[in-house]
């Protein structure tokens, strides 16, 4: 890269969200630093900033990270291409970390934001660099995601909750304009007119609902959200019964509240929707509690937990009648059983909302990530089968 290309502002910044990760951090970071992007980014004469963001940690993530930033800034062939840094903040939460990231941390002139989680490793070198690439290819859309790949598809031998675990993830996939909160690329523009209020549960739906719509101008466009070919990480899936739980409540406690969000802003004046980050942050600043009330108006309105949300009842069995052959067959069991997971979580999340609670995101041993070999042979061909 040449001097000249050194002093140029990073094309893109990205943002690794860490909450007490020191047991996976290291991985993580390891296996983002494998990633092709750099090279393709030196040869463009190009750079991107990687900022690693502890929020409220208690443990040695910060340390660790700092540590994995100065092996790399000394060893890394394409040390030129980046920047890296640790952003520690003392408070935690997720979303008041995207917001900090998004309207602060991030250089005020890269074009594109990337935001990934701290306990996932990438399976494919090209996956970060096919992201971007496809935000530069395809000017309609706004986000870039990648394909998700749950630990337990690589299991030689796979127990019947690891098949429907993989079963539904595969209807999960059917879904036009699929992202995941654990990494995806969004556009700077985009993403600095929104702000994500502390009380919301769900960042990644929250977004899909705006950025689909052009911030609730014009009808759904699933086509605003691009999976990127050759593109996919591998997460540790929930495995135990507690954990699985837990998470359809914290996934049930979300939807409702983007749901309610939605509601909420789609009657908002135009001139209030198209910056939606001024007029979040303006709210949550007059009334730190308005998420909460307007969630605990609509609790009290719909009474019945299994009217959270829209299609409560009912989106398992959509996604599994988009299914085709002999897979509607195979894959009825996980959605049966989805289903009583899902009315269970509704049960649970109604009486969370009815104690006047709002968070719940419940920690989750992450480490066995940490064994999960980067290019690991034949990895790539789990997508198909996972």
């Amino acid at each position: 890269m040449t001097n000249n290309a050194q002093t140029k502002p990073p094309r893109m910044s990205i943002a690794v969200r860490a909450w007490n990760e020191e047991a996976v951090i290291r991985r993580t970071l390891e296996s983002l630093f494998q990633q092709s992007l750099f090279e393709e980014l030196s040869a463009r004469g190009e750079r991107c900033e990687v900022l690693c963001i502890p929020n409220g940690c208690t443990d040695r993530t910060a340390a660790i990270a700092a540590a994995v930033f100065a092996e790399q800034g000394k060893s890394h062939p394409f040390a030129s291409a980046f920047a890296a840094g640790v952003r520690d903040m003392r408070e935690a939460g997720r979303n008041h970390t995207w917001n900090a990231f998004v309207h602060g941390l991030s250089h005020p002139e890269a074009e594109f934001l990337f935001l990934m989680d701290s306990d996932i490793v990438f399976n494919r070198r090209e996956t970060l660099f096919n992201m971007y690439r496809t935000l530069l290819d395809n000017s309609e859309a706004r986000i870039a995601s990648d394909q998700p790949i749950k630990d337990v598809s690589l299991k030689l031998v796979k127990s019947w909750r690891d098949r429907i675990s993989l079963a539904t993830s595969e209807m999960n996939r059917a879904t036009q304009g699929q992202m995941t909160g654990q990494l995806y690329c969004i556009r700077t523009e985009v993403a600095r007119r929104l702000y994500l209020p502390k009380e919301l549960g769900i960042d990644d739906g929250f977004i899909k609902a705006i950025v689909c719509t052009d911030f609730f101008s014009n009808p759904l466009n699933p086509g605003r959200i691009v999976v990127a070919d050759k593109a996919s990480h591998v997460y540790e899936a929930y495995t135990s019964t507690g954990e699985l739980l837990k998470n359809q409540k914290r996934q049930m406690i979300g939807q409702t509240i983007v749901h309610v969000l939605v509601e909420y802003l789609k009657t908002l004046p135009g001139t209030q929707r198209t910056n939606l980050a001024e007029t979040l942050r303006r709210k949550e600043e007059a009334s730190p509690e308005w998420v909460a009330r307007l969630v605990g108006e609509h609790v009290q309105r719909v009474r019945r937990f299994w009217r959270l949300f829209p299609d409560a009842l009912s989106f398992r069995f959509k996604r599994w009648w988009r299914m085709r052959g002999l897979k509607r067959a195979t894959h009825l069991p996980a959605t049966l059983v989805g289903f009583a997971m899902t009315m269970l979580a509704c049960a649970q999340a109604h009486r969370h909302f009815k104690r006047g609670k709002m968070h719940f995101w419940p920690k989750a041993a992450r480490e066995n990530i940490r064994n999960l070999a980067a290019d690991k042979p034949g990895l790539a061909q789990t997508i198909q089968t996972s």
